[in-house]
């Protein structure tokens, strides 16, 4: 098992930050892998993603997520295996740190061989500087979710 751990600061309020991050269907516009995520109910979300030119499919179930603190999630069959949590952090009125640790299971030659080099990690990093454009460029959120999942 693969672990990445990544961190962004954003410059916007910790609820704003929240707010957008729990609009999954918007994920495609930031999340470069991400083809597409269809919301299912408040905890299960379907997803399609093409990593190294290959597309997988795969559903997620929110296993825990508290307004303002944090988002987590596992895979429940499809094509991969992993599960997250994306953590909140209030720096300041107008600055969010972000943080995004993910598990995962490579699966095939290019992707054990990916992890390896670092890719997720990049992917990871990137995919989060690109959430901070987007959120940062927008000053608002596209929508909301403010529902409590217990673990």
């Amino acid at each position: 098992m693969v672990q990445i751990i990544e961190t962004v600061d954003v410059h916007v309020p910790v609820d704003i930050v929240y707010n957008q991050w729990t609009q999954f269907e918007s994920f495609p516009q930031f999340l470069d892998e991400v083809e597409s995520i269809v919301q299912l109910d408040d905890t299960h979300t379907r997803w399609t993603v093409k990593v190294g030119g290959a597309t997988r499919e795969f559903d997620a179930e929110i296993t825990e997520q508290h307004p303002d603190e944090r988002v987590a999630w596992k895979s429940v069959g499809g094509d991969t295996e992993h599960a997250g949590v994306v953590t909140f952090h209030k720096l300041g009125d107008l600055e969010t740190r972000v943080t995004a640790q993910i598990d995962w299971e490579p699966e095939g030659l290019l992707e054990k061989v990916g992890s390896l080099v670092g890719a997720g990690s990049h992917a990871v990093k990137k995919d989060l500087h690109n959430f901070k454009t987007f959120i940062e460029k927008r000053g608002e959120e596209t929508g909301a979710w403010r529902g409590d999942v217990k673990a």
